[in-house]
């Protein structure tokens, strides 16, 4: 497949904390004729998480907050996550740190990248950059909980990996991010890799 996209019109729609944007596009198909679309996107910046680990306790720091869009699907509004943000404009390695500390209280002692994925790409352009983080129970450097001034109200839980493996099986567990890195911590653990 080929990349030539025109872009041959943008009508914006909504930009607030984000922007909606309607989009008219002409791109190649597979079979090489050439097809317009119209699309909407929506745009609110790519973001960093991270799964906060202790490999001599097999456990992990989760939050809980509430999820307006969850709710609005009918599934409960509080969702069980690892901590994630927008990058702000930070790398995405410190982002995902601070983004632990504001949510959780725990600094992440050392991170691995583990990868890049986009959330939901038929309509957002949000990627996020998943991390593994080492922590240490009880070395809190905060009380995290969040942003009051961004109106974050987080709950902060440790339990253990195979009852997150176990929560995700039953649908406890239904954040994507999270999902995807504690199979992939799953994955390095069972292939004796560092964590």
């Amino acid at each position: 497949m080929t990349d030539r996209v025109t872009i041959l019109s943008t009508t914006p729609l909504a930009h607030g904390w984000g922007k909606l944007d309607r989009y008219e596009v002409d791109h190649a198909r597979r079979d090489g004729t050439r097809q317009t679309v119209q699309r909407e996107v929506y745009d609110h910046g790519s973001a960093a998480a991270v799964l906060l680990y202790a490999p001599a306790t097999s456990t992990l720091i989760l939050t809980r907050q509430f999820r307006l869009p969850a709710h609005l699907n009918g599934d409960p509004a509080w969702l069980i996550e690892a901590p994630a943000g927008l990058t702000d404009g930070e790398d995405i390695e410190t982002a995902a740190r601070r983004e632990a500390v504001e949510e959780t209280g725990y600094e992440p002692e050392a991170m691995i990248f583990l990868f890049d994925a986009y959330m939901s790409p038929g309509s957002l352009t949000e990627k996020c950059a998943c991390f593994l983080g080492r922590y240490t129970p009880g070395r809190q450097v905060s009380a995290g909980g969040g942003l009051t001034e961004e109106g974050e109200d987080i709950e902060v839980f440790e339990l253990g990996l195979d009852e997150a493996l176990a929560m995700v099986g039953s649908g406890m567990i239904s954040d994507a991010k999270t999902i995807m890195m504690l199979q992939a911590l799953a994955l390095r653990l069972a292939a004796g890799e560092e964590v």
